[in-house]
């Protein structure tokens, strides 16, 4: 089957990274705005550059987000990138997408978190007036920073006016997430979704927390928990208790197998559990995550499972 079949799917993206989907053109142009070196502007170049398919691993792999970061400090390249974001996916086929983006990631050149977020929905806002699109903004801190609070209180006056959630992400390892517990909490009580990056690097343990001391209503990644289950003849034929808990609660699972593939989760496509865990009853999701750096579509997505996890169309 060919991709085209995929883009005529109408398809949901729930976990897709501002900061990882920008058009290498646009980078280098916001680059020459901004006075922003970027290592080359050549538009091949750069593209080879930035795709991180051989990084290994997540730290090596969040490198790359300096450059596409470093070109969106003003409020004009912001809202271009948040259109072209929503442009691009509702060209592949995607009616709903929830965009997510670190706002203290963008103040470098003194915009306040607040002035970001408006920034972003103002983009979105007016992708969704052209196109149609149905989008949402995640608001999401740094695992790594100390200011997750101040992130949920600046997101939490957009409530109902186009941020649907909030998220915790970045490197998982010797970052716990129970040192957001505050800001989870401010952000639920404002009415804000909770979704946190948790068993991507980091395993059960981070789950566990992510599941019970965070509450998440989904996860980001999430795919370890096939550590706690048991699997024989390339099938989960028993659960652990954390693995029937996220099973039997149907907590989603934003899963992003490229991704996974390039951070040394997974050897390949055919190897990566999403198959598994989807025959198991799981509530996976499908999700492109950082479009540049992968290269990929949700079309690309889908089209890579239904060859190495055996989904059908009506399956998707």
């Amino acid at each position: 089957m060919s991709q085209p079949l995929f883009a005529d799917l109408p398809k949901a993206v729930l976990h897709d990274h501002l900061d990882g989907g920008l058009r290498v053109g646009t980078m280098i142009e916001l680059a020459a705005a901004a006075d922003y070196e970027l290592p080359t502007t050549d538009p091949e170049s750069l593209a080879d550059l930035m795709y991180q398919g051989d990084s290994g691993s997540l730290v090596e792999y969040l490198r790359a987000f300096d450059h596409t970061t470093g070109v969106m400090q003003t409020a004009d390249a912001i809202e271009r990138v948040a259109y072209e974001a929503a442009i691009d996916h509702h060209n592949d086929g995607v009616v709903y997408a929830e965009i997510r983006m670190a706002p203290s990631l963008l103040t470098a050149r003194g915009l306040s978190r607040v002035e970001v977020i408006a920034a972003i929905l103002e983009g979105l806002r007016r992708a969704s007036a052209e196109s149609g699109i149905i989008t949402g903004l995640i608001a999401t801190a740094m695992r790594s920073d100390t200011d997750s609070l101040e992130v949920a209180v600046a997101a939490s006056r957009f409530v109902g006016d186009g941020v649907v959630g909030f998220d915790i992400a970045g490197p998982e390892v010797g970052n716990p997430v129970e040192a957001h517990l505050p800001a989870i909490r401010y952000a639920r009580e404002a009415g804000l979704g909770i979704t946190l990056h948790a068993g991507e690097a980091g395993g059960l343990d981070s789950i566990a927390a992510a599941v019970g001391k965070g509450a998440t209503q989904r996860i980001g990644h999430g795919v370890r928990i096939i550590d706690d289950c048991k699997v024989a003849g390339g099938e989960i034929v028993d659960l652990g208790l954390l693995a029937m808990r996220i099973r039997d609660q149907q907590i989603p699972l934003e899963c992003a197998v490229t991704s996974n593939v390039h951070t040394a989760i997974a050897d390949d496509v055919a190897s990566h559990p999403f198959g598994m865990l989807y025959r198991a009853g799981f509530n996976v999701t499908i999700n492109t995550v950082n479009k540049l750096m992968c290269r990929v579509t949700m079309s690309s997505e889908f089209a890579s499972l239904v060859d190495a996890a055996g989904i059908s169309v009506a399956g998707l």
